[in-house]
């Protein structure tokens, strides 16, 4: 049997779709893993500006102004 050329070329094209696929279920993932990061590190930042609160001392007088 053999091939046409609208065959071959769907082939490719199926080739081609197939690579953009899993392209962007790589990018998707990376992306995924960043927003993880940034979430984690917001969540430590307002963990740690939360604990300093609580923690001071409350008959500590403020800072003096300028």
């Amino acid at each position: 049997m053999r091939l046409q050329t609208i065959q071959i070329i769907a082939g490719l094209a199926a080739a081609v779709a197939f690579v953009l696929a899993f392209m962007a279920a790589g990018a998707a993932l990376v992306s995924g893993l960043f927003m993880f990061a940034g979430l984690a590190a917001i969540g430590w930042l307002a963990y740690s500006l939360i604990k300093g609160v609580l923690r001071r001392d409350p008959k500590s007088e403020p800072p003096a102004r300028a």
